[in-house]
């Protein structure tokens, strides 16, 4: 989905605020840093009608939400499977777009008896910029 594209989905102003911000950005953005970026466009929307927005339009299918364990949630405006690299220095998360070959899905599922759903492949370590510090 396209910035310009956002007006023809029919959505509230604050939703229409919210999905800007997220389509919008180069990074992965926290709600707390959705709710900021927002506020700057629409100052009287509040951090509920951004978390609510976030809920919404990741159930409709125009954003995608990205957990890792226990930690903020970051928001994705690409919501076809792909993969991650994630900054153990600085947290930078970037997109890795690769093929994941059907037998390491196998295998996981056989090592952990768990019935496969999906597999989000996630590479940590240090991004260019910390790992030249």
């Amino acid at each position: 989905m396209k910035v310009g594209e956002i007006k023809e989905l029919g959505l509230t102003r604050q939703r229409e605020t919210v999905l800007d911000v997220i389509l919008s950005s180069h990074e992965h953005l926290t709600a707390n840093e959705v709710f900021a970026e927002a506020k700057s466009k629409l100052p009287t929307i509040s951090f509920a009608t951004v978390y609510n927005s976030l809920r919404f339009l990741k159930d409709a299918g125009h954003i995608a939400e990205i957990q890792f364990g226990n930690g903020a949630s970051r928001f994705d405006k690409c919501t076809h499977r792909h993969d991650h690299a994630l900054c153990t220095s600085c947290g930078k998360l970037v997109d890795i777009e690769m093929e994941i070959p059907a037998d390491i899905v196998k295998r996981a599922a056989k090592y952990s008896n768990f019935q496969p759903e999906t597999l989000e492949f996630t590479l940590r370590g240090l991004c260019p910029q910390c790992s030249s510090n």
